[in-house]
């Protein structure tokens, strides 16, 4: 299966106007529908990019929509033994500062064994586990 996890540093790009890589993560959206990926990302990643549109109704119902209201997206469950694992790396990586929101995106990922994910955040770099896009398509 071809999956693609969605970061909120990638979405937020996508979606606001004034991002300077808007118009790079609207290319890669269409590279990836035209390859057919599914996206995956969670809830918590939901909340994070809701939260830089939530004084803006437009833009927080459009991002609502597009990933309540989108076949390509799966919003996967965080299940207690994710955010177990979560925890648990975060302590192992006391010298980073990945967000407990990264982290459980990491766990996820593991998880479904998800290898991709579309993101601008640092941390996915610095992660060193998965691809990141846009770097590799």
């Amino acid at each position: 299966m071809n999956r693609v996890f969605i970061d909120a540093s990638f979405w937020v790009a996508y979606r606001e106007e004034e991002d300077a890589r808007r118009a790079l993560a609207q290319r890669l959206v269409m590279e990836l529908c035209r390859q057919h990926v599914l996206f995956v990302t969670t809830l918590p990643v939901i909340c994070e990019i809701h939260a830089v549109f939530s004084r803006n109704p437009l833009k927080r119902a459009m991002v609502l929509g597009d990933f309540y209201d989108n076949p390509l997206v799966t919003i996967e469950e965080v299940s207690h033994r994710d955010q177990s694992a979560a925890r648990q790396l975060l302590s192992l990586n006391k010298d980073k500062t990945y967000s407990l929101c990264d982290v459980i995106s990491f766990i996820v990922m593991r998880r479904l064994g998800i290898t991709r994910a579309a993101s601008f955040d640092r941390h996915f770099h610095q992660f060193g586990e998965f691809d990141i896009l846009p770097e590799k398509i």
